[in-house]
């Protein structure tokens, strides 16, 4: 295994969506579901648009950093980071958001520059048990 840490730093510009305001329910079949609002499905395809790992694929332990530059103190901070792992993981840049052992997230306030700035760090020197949860001895 290598235990070389890397850092991989991005920004990604626009107002980061709340995830409680994200989805709302639709009906197809008579059946109710829930579906993305136009402001996720957008800023989803901005990330996309944006994002400069695309398919790095990073498959080891990971923190991430985030500083989430909303344009107003209306929204809470804690449904960025599900919508930012969301996003880092549809475009192939972490395998799986489950591999995350740590999150750093600050609120910040910039009306005409709304961003988040990401920063994630391979972890290094943590191992995998048999029941795949991370050792750190």
């Amino acid at each position: 295994m290598n235990y070389e840490q890397k850092n991989y730093k991005m920004t990604i510009l626009g107002d980061c969506p709340s995830k409680a305001n994200s989805y709302k329910i639709v009906t197809l079949g008579g059946h109710a579901r829930l579906a993305k609002t136009k402001v996720l499905q957008a800023y989803e395809k901005s990330f996309a648009l944006q994002c400069k790992f695309r398919s790095l694929d990073i498959k080891e332990f990971f923190q991430i950093d985030m500083d989430v530059y909303y344009p107003n103190n209306r929204k809470d901070l804690d449904g960025a980071w599900k919508i930012v792992l969301d996003c880092l993981q549809q475009n192939g840049v972490i395998h799986n958001d489950r591999e995350c052992l740590e999150l750093h997230a600050r609120k910040m306030i910039d009306k005409n520059n709304p961003r988040v700035e990401i920063t994630i760090t391979t972890m290094a020197g943590i191992t995998v048990s048999d029941s795949d949860m991370p050792s750190l001895f």
